[in-house]
């Protein structure tokens, strides 16, 4: 019932997070006097296209105006911005696994956290919120904001491997093809396709590698004293996942490369037949023109037995311009 209330506001999901794992959702009405305890966090996620969402966010939120405006922007890309009184901005980008999408036309989610609040918007949905939504049904999700955001962070950024999998596993497929088949000829257009995906994620995740990289080193009041050492895992975890996809990008250069080199070794072998083709019957065609000249004294014109040498002149030609190509290796 609450969902569908908060919905109407632009509310996706309104938690409050008891500090043991678990969570209780809360209706929007319940915001302006809810009083949280010392150990609880609130968690409210926002649909950013909703009307309601951006009057909430300027004139109740208590979010200054600058934050407010790189919440609400159009266009952003990963970046982490350090806020007064120890409070952050955070945007983040995840696999978009939505039906009938591109994955790599990838999601954004921006995070502002203090304390004790936390306060995300998407623009369409994310998995790893779902995920995180069973997770605190479970009472296994996070206890605090810090761990909130953690974990928002990890599930998206487990949903990259997939991709990054994903990829990798159709190239192995192709250089299989290749090996195994050299008729074989992949299709170009799927090669380039995701050698372009990879470039795509590549674009996003690398500043968004950076940002884990800044999240080890800020020790910020209300942080967990371990989450440095998660963030660092999840800085490895996107920088193995950079150097897969770049590892990729190669990969996909080198299958290129391969067919265009087969290609030009047919071409090539092609070419070579014809040269030799045209190389022995080209003094064959000579004799015959000279031979069908019709002017008087040609050699053995008279005789009855003519045709058959001229014949066995030509074969003569033939065999030793064969014993000349073998003998020079050129067949």
């Amino acid at each position: 019932m609450f969902e569908e209330e908060n919905a109407q506001w632009g509310l996706v999901h309104a938690l409050v997070l008891d500090g043991k794992g678990g969570a209780r959702s809360i209706a929007r009405t319940e915001l302006d006097d809810l009083q949280l305890q010392a150990h609880e966090s609130l968690w409210l996620h926002w649909d950013r296209s909703h009307p309601q969402t951006q009057t909430w966010l300027r004139k109740t939120s208590g979010l200054s105006e600058f934050s407010c405006d790189l919440l609400l922007e159009e266009n952003t890309r990963p970046r982490l911005l350090q806020l007064s009184d120890s409070e952050l901005l955070l945007f983040l980008r995840g696999v978009n696994l939505n039906p009938g999408a591109e994955p790599e036309d990838m999601v954004s989610v921006r995070i502002f956290g203090s304390a004790q609040r936390v306060i995300s918007l998407r623009l369409r949905p994310l998995r790893a919120t779902e995920e995180l939504l069973v997770q605190l049904a479970d009472g296994k999700g996070p206890k605090t904001a810090s761990e909130l955001i953690l974990y928002m962070a990890q599930y998206l950024t487990n949903k990259v491997q997939d991709l990054v999998s994903c990829l990798s596993e159709v190239v192995d497929e192709e250089e299989e093809k290749l090996d195994a088949d050299e008729r074989y000829t992949p299709e170009h257009g799927e090669v380039l396709q995701i050698r372009r995906r990879a470039a795509a994620l590549k674009r996003f995740l690398a500043p968004q590698r950076d940002i884990f990289g800044q999240l080890t080193r800020i020790k910020l009041p209300w942080f967990v004293e371990d989450d440095g050492d998660y963030w660092n895992e999840l800085n490895n975890s996107l920088t193995r996942y950079l150097e897969e996809l770049e590892l990729t990008r190669e990969r996909v250069g080198l299958v290129l490369e391969a067919e265009d080199r087969r290609l030009s070794v047919r071409m090539n072998r092609t070419m070579y037949r014809f040269g030799i083709i045209t190389g022995i019957f080209l003094p064959m065609s000579f004799l015959t023109g000279l031979l069908g000249i019709n002017v008087g004294g040609i050699p053995f014109s008279q005789s009855p037995y003519g045709f058959l040498v001229a014949c066995l002149l030509m074969v003569s030609v033939a065999l030793g311009q064969w014993w000349l190509f073998r003998r020079l290796r050129w067949v």
